[in-house]
């Protein structure tokens, strides 16, 4: 569980729940739940572990060719 306290009292609820937000995402509490938010069947996440290597992949030989200025 996730607990933010205010540091003084002049702190405003605006910049408290700024650093609660931020808490949140630092811990991946939110993605942890959006992935297990629907059931996947194994075998779908193993093809989506496959496209996304492959994805990266295509993506380095892109940023390469561009580095290189190769279209």
């Amino acid at each position: 569980m996730i607990q933010v306290t205010r540091k003084d009292s002049k702190e405003s609820t605006e910049s408290l729940i700024r650093r609660f937000g931020r808490k949140v995402q630092q811990s991946g509490v939110l993605a942890e739940v959006k992935l297990v938010q629907y059931f996947e069947k194994p075998l779908s996440k193993r093809d989506r572990r496959i496209k996304a290597i492959v994805r990266n992949e295509r993506k380095a030989v892109k940023a390469k060719r561009a580095k290189l200025g190769l279209r």
